[in-house]
């Protein structure tokens, strides 16, 4: 039995968006129809080193796909380290004996897939003429949230973009413009409410603790995707947005403890009932989505472990046919 290694320069020349994107739509609904197992994920907190490690199995029965892959989140890395904040590994395993098919960087997946579940989710959830995107943070989500918006709409009258700091906003708009300026008008700003104030689709994708899209800067028909609050005690969005709001999450325990809701929740401040449904669900046709122009829609995102699963194995199998990797001979 041989292992296929695949680094992270080998992955990112096997998948494109359109791929990611397809991938995810067929995770969701596989989820949401129940053919997985899906344990939610399982965290080591290294408190001294303000970081975290988690790790993520699954199985889609009917697809045949399983996979486990060990995730890192820490802020500090790029200034203590000159490492990304978050990396990560999968192991591809073959449900037939449990032999590890391959195991391949993740970290790519990881940013990819998350970007493409943001296009899925407002493919079924935001309104089908959304044309303004505010971007609040701008970190890796808020490259491939846009690529996938991008891939989605084809084309956007305006994207909106902020950070904590000037360097990074404008930085993210230099390298923005070569590649979506003929679609897309990319501007930086300086506060989160320029951002969010008459957008369509607003992507948070930021590590705060503390809310910073206030309740007053949103109107009907917006659309939220929630990135960011993907731990416990994280949150970016003011609980009132979430007392007006259609709520949906990619998976009802991680999100209770991890998402978006996670703070409302513990709080009290919103119940289970708020949460209108999983986006499997939806994507499956099982529960409605966005049913008028003037709902404002929630969609909270931790990740979901399918999801890289189902990219993983076509990562695997695009390699093979294309001779891409290296066996090793593991077990």
């Amino acid at each position: 039995m041989k292992t296929l290694l695949l680094t992270e320069r080998d992955v990112k020349e096997l998948l494109s968006m359109d791929e990611f994107m397809k991938a995810v739509e067929l995770a969701f609904r596989e989820k949401g129809l129940d053919h997985v197992q899906m344990p939610a994920k399982l965290y080591l907190f290294y408190n001294k080193y303000n970081g975290d490690l988690r790790t993520m199995p699954s199985y889609l029965e009917e697809l045949n796909v399983s996979a486990v892959k060990v995730v890192n989140v820490h802020p500090e890395n790029r200034v203590k380290y000159g490492l990304p904040t978050i990396m990560a590994t999968i192991v591809l395993v073959d449900p037939k004996n449990g032999a590890p098919l391959a195991i391949m960087g993740g970290t790519y997946i990881t940013d990819m897939r998350t970007g493409a579940a943001g296009g899925i989710v407002a493919k079924y959830l935001a309104k089908k003429d959304s044309r303004v995107v505010g971007l609040v943070g701008a970190g890796a989500q808020a490259r491939t949230q846009l690529m996938s918006l991008i891939s989605l709409y084809k084309r956007l009258e305006e994207v909106r973009v902020w950070s904590r700091t000037k360097k990074t906003r404008e930085a993210y708009t230099a390298e923005m413009k070569p590649k979506y300026g003929d679609v897309a008008k990319i501007v930086p700003v300086e506060n989160a409410k320029d951002a969010v104030e008459g957008a369509d689709i607003v992507v948070t994708s930021t590590p705060s603790r503390e809310p910073i899209v206030s309740n007053d800067w949103v109107t009907s028909g917006m659309h939220f995707n929630c990135i960011g609050a993907d731990a416990p005690g994280k949150q970016e969005l003011d609980p009132d947005i979430l007392r007006r709001a259609k709520i949906f999450v990619d998976d009802w325990e991680q999100a209770s403890h991890s998402g978006e809701i996670n703070v409302p929740l513990a709080r009290g401040i919103i119940t289970r009932q708020n949460v209108l449904a999983e986006i499997g669900e939806v994507v499956a046709g099982l529960k409605p989505g966005r049913t008028s122009p003037d709902e404002i829609t929630v969609f909270a995102s931790t990740g979901l472990a399918v999801q890289d699963a189902v990219t993983a194995d076509i990562a695997y199998k695009k390699a093979l046919a294309k001779g891409i990797g290296k066996f090793v001979e593991i077990v």
